[in-house]
């Protein structure tokens, strides 16, 4: 099989490796789309310091199953089914957290195209208890190219808003958004399914951003360096950077919960406390639960979320990563490894 290789430098090598065998819970893909997130950019940019070397990078997957393990009978994960692949792509099953359905913060994780091969290839393996079957809707690799967004920017936006919704339920149910990408386009869909009001927040100048979230439906879309012109119930921040949190506090009301949605964020500058005062608090969010996972399938199964895509072949993926690292996408970039190309 092809596949592009993070060996601990940039660029990604193409290399020609061998197909992987899957063990007895897990199943082996034919990836048909990956699309390419910032945590990808961080596992690169060594942002995230300690990745299997080589390692393929890639965890938002979409692909056919092609063979599957003697123990994945009772998942149901049978050859031809439409699966996705997350971020979060094994836990110990034996730590206190996954013995009280946290397994999101388990002790001994594996994560998707990190400490394990991921979907910048033509093939993956991936273990069964972690790998969600997809909404009928996806049946194709158009549809597959659409959805492969879902499987980090959608789940961590549906898992951000989870803790937002209290919150957004208490008061009047003004979300605001900080950073319009992948995950920021998605979640306000759902948002605005869910009843609530979208105020987006992005960077600077980006006329375009803002002409993107109002299209989806935003209440509201400005620089993210200005105020909100109405008080926030909840705010979420996709963008990793740190100087944020103090502009998104200013704008919650009292009571407020402002949601900290990436896996990598710069430093937080000191905040006087005040911008804390009247029960305001910040939570932060790690990876996704199974539940999670199979909450938001359900949900995309009944609601039409839509998804802005671009499609690139497999070994443009240091295009991709190079447009995602200079701000130059809007929506989500996704490789489509079945295209054929050489190395």
């Amino acid at each position: 099989m092809r596949a592009m290789v993070f060996e601990g430098g940039k660029p990604l090598t193409c290399r020609s490796l061998p197909l992987p065998e899957p063990g007895d819970c897990e199943v082996l893909i034919e990836v048909r789309a990956c699309a390419v997130c910032r945590t990808d950019l961080h596992v690169v940019d060594a942002d995230l310091k300690a990745p299997k070397k080589p390692v393929i990078p890639g965890h938002e997957i979409v692909g056919k199953i092609v063979k599957a393990g003697a123990k994945t009978q009772a998942l149901e994960m049978t050859v031809g089914l439409w699966v996705g692949v997350p971020w979060l792509g094994s836990t110990c099953g034996q730590c206190p957290y996954c013995l009280s359905a946290r397994e999101n913060l388990c002790l001994n994780p594996g994560f998707t195209g990190y400490t394990i091969d991921g979907g910048f290839a033509q093939y993956t393996v991936a273990d069964a208890r972690h790998t969600f079957i997809l909404p009928p809707a996806v049946h194709d690799d158009r549809s597959a190219q659409e959805f492969s967004p879902m499987l980090c920017a959608g789940l961590i936006g549906w898992r951000s808003l989870r803790f937002a919704r209290p919150a957004l339920d208490a008061a009047g149910g003004k979300l605001g958004i900080y950073g319009f990408g992948a995950a920021g386009h998605i979640v306000a869909q759902v948002a605005i399914h869910l009843g609530y009001e979208v105020y987006a927040f992005v960077r600077p100048g980006d006329e375009q951003a803002q002409q993107f979230a109002r299209g989806l439906g935003a209440v509201y879309a400005g620089s993210s360096a200005e105020p909100s012109p109405e008080e926030l119930d909840a705010a979420i921040i996709f963008a990793p950077s740190g100087a944020l949190v103090p502009a998104a506090l200013k704008s919650l009301a009292p009571g407020g919960c402002l949601v900290l949605g990436g896996i990598h964020m710069s430093d937080i500058p000191a905040l006087p406390y005040e911008l804390l005062w009247h029960e305001r608090t910040i939570q932060s969010v790690a990876n996704l639960t199974v539940a999670d996972g199979h909450e938001f399938m359900d949900f995309l199964a009944k609601h039409k979320v839509t998804t802005s895509t671009e499609a690139l072949p497999l070994e443009q993926a240091n295009e991709a990563l190079d447009r995602l690292r200079a701000g130059q996408v809007s929506g989500a970039l996704v490789l489509t490894p079945w295209q054929p190309k050489p190395c």
